[in-house]
């Protein structure tokens, strides 16, 4: 049976990868393939597209542009074949894992302005954001869309 194996980067935006080994299915099929199969990677391929679309699907939207960042791109090393799912705006991770509070002061001004202000201020106390996980959930599926996919592997 395939394992999953998934982890969590952050870089300027956020991304989770997911690595699935298929050697279970590689043994059988490599005796008449000589190697993967094009149905596996096929089936590898589905799946990272349907956690592409599942975490887009889960993003919150404000301006859509957290939404439409949400790409994939499949890794191959040696016998195993991954994916990587991830968003490079810079505020993803604290979508993805909130943030704590924190104070803000202007960076270039003297006083922090904004409109509907009473006043300037010289700094905002400012109580952090709750999680809205979109990525994490998404990987989590992969085992489900794997499944779907590797049961048709050999089928046409």
């Amino acid at each position: 049976m395939a394992r999953f194996r998934s982890r969590v980067r952050l870089r300027m935006g956020a991304q989770v990868s997911a690595q699935i080994n298929t050697r279970a299915y590689e043994r059988g099929l490599r005796r008449f393939f000589g190697g993967m199969s094009d149905d596996v990677k096929r089936a590898v391929d589905r799946t990272r597209m349907d956690v592409q679309n599942e975490a887009r699907r889960r993003a919150p939207v404000d301006t859509g542009r957290l939404r439409s960042s949400v790409v994939s791109r499949a890794e191959t090393s040696g016998r195993s074949i991954g994916y990587v799912v991830g968003s490079n705006v810079n505020y993803a991770a604290a979508v993805e894992f909130g943030t704590a509070p924190h104070v803000i002061k202007p960076k270039y001004k003297q006083a922090l302005y904004w409109p509907g202000a009473a006043r300037p201020v010289a700094q905002v106390n400012h109580p952090g954001t709750r999680a809205q996980p979109f990525l994490r959930p998404a990987i989590e599926m992969t085992e489900i869309f794997w499944r779907a996919h590797a049961s048709q592997i050999g089928r046409r």
